[in-house]
C-alpha cells in the first residue's frame, strides 16, 4: 500500500512539472472597456489551464498603430469588428480567427443619484459644466457617444462641455473622481452581476449609434503560441460568456 501512495505521489508529480513546463503566457491588447471582466476571465483561465494572460488596456485606435509598428501582442480583444478585420486584410493576422466575443452598450452615468435620468433628458438641459467622453477618433465608444448626441441634435451644443480622454477608462476617472458631473462610459464599467454599482445612469437605446460588436483576433505574433489558441477558445465557453453578461455585454 504504502509502494502505492508513493506511486501515485510520483505521478500527481510529474503532471504538475508537465503542466508547468508547457504552459504558456498569451499577451493580449484589450479595449479598456473590458478592464474588469477580463481580470476576472484572466484569472479563471490561468487556474484552470496554467497559461498566463499578460493583458495590456488602451484604446483600440492606439493598438491597431502599435500593431501595425510591430509590438508583440498575440491577441487583440478590439471594441470594435473594424478593426480586426482591417488588420486581417493588412495581413498582421492568422485568417479567419476573427470572432465577436462581446456587444457593447454606451450608458450616460453620474456617480450621483438623480443627476441623470432614465431618458437622457439631462443632456438637454441639465445643470453640467463637464461632460465626459473619450476620444471618438481613437475608441469606438467616443465615436459611439458622438453618434448618439449628434442623432439627439444636441452635439453642437455640447461640445464645449466636452472632457476627452484617450480612453473609455480615463472618461470614467473624469467622472468617478468628480472633474466632470457625468459622461458616456461603457456599461460594462458601472455593472456588475448585472446590477448598477452606483448612482444613477441611462442605457442609451442601442437605436442611436453602431451596434458596439467587438471583435476578438489571433495576430501574427501569436500564430505558433498554444497560449493564445487556448485563450481564444475559453472566450467562446459558456460560463465565460455568462460572466460576460453579468457586466451588462451580450454575447452571440
Amino acid at each position: 500500500m504504502k509502494n502505492f501512495r508513493t506511486a501515485g505521489a510520483l505521478l500527481v508529480a510529474l503532471y504538475t512539472y508537465c503542466a508547468g513546463a508547457i504552459a504558456g503566457t498569451v499577451s493580449v491588447a484589450v479595449a479598456a472597456n473590458f478592464a474588469d471582466p477580463v481580470q476576472r476571465i484572466a484569472a479563471a483561465f490561468e487556474q484552470a489551464t496554467g497559461h498566463k494572460a499578460d493583458v495590456s488596456l488602451g484604446a483600440t485606435g492606439k493598438f491597431y498603430a502599435q500593431i501595425r509598428n510591430g509590438a508583440p501582442f498575440d491577441v487583440l480583444l478590439s471594441a470594435d469588428e473594424d478593426t480586426p478585420r482591417k488588420l486581417e486584410e493588412e495581413g498582421a493576422a492568422v485568417a479567419s480567427t476573427r470572432f465577436v466575443y462581446a456587444v457593447g452598450k454606451l450608458v450616460l452615468w453620474s456617480p450621483k443619484p438623480g443627476v441623470v435620468d432614465d431618458r437622457g433628458a439631462v443632456l438637454g438641459g441639465g445643470n453640467f459644466e463637464h461632460l465626459a467622453i473619450c476620444n471618438p477618433k481613437l475608441a469606438p465608444y467616443g465615436a459611439a457617444a458622438v453618434e448618439t448626441m449628434k442623432a439627439l441634435g444636441s452635439y453642437d451644443r455640447l461640445a464645449a462641455t466636452f472632457v476627452e480622454g484617450e480612453n473609455i477608462s480615463q472618461a470614467y476617472q473624469f467622472v468617478a473622481t468628480g472633474n466632470a458631473q457625468l459622461g458616456f462610459v461603457a456599461l460594462s464599467q458601472v455593472m456588475q452581476d448585472g446590477k448598477l454599482r452606483a448612482g444613477s445612469a441611462w442605457i442609451v437605446p442601442q437605436s442611436l449609434y453602431r451596434p458596439l460588436r467587438q471583435a476578438a483576433l489571433l495576430l501574427d505574433h501569436g500564430k505558433d503560441n498554444a497560449a493564445a489558441r487556448a485563450w481564444l477558445d475559453w472566450l467562446r465557453r459558456d460560463d465565460t460568456k455568462a460572466l460576460i453578461r453579468g457586466y451588462g455585454y451580450e454575447t452571440p
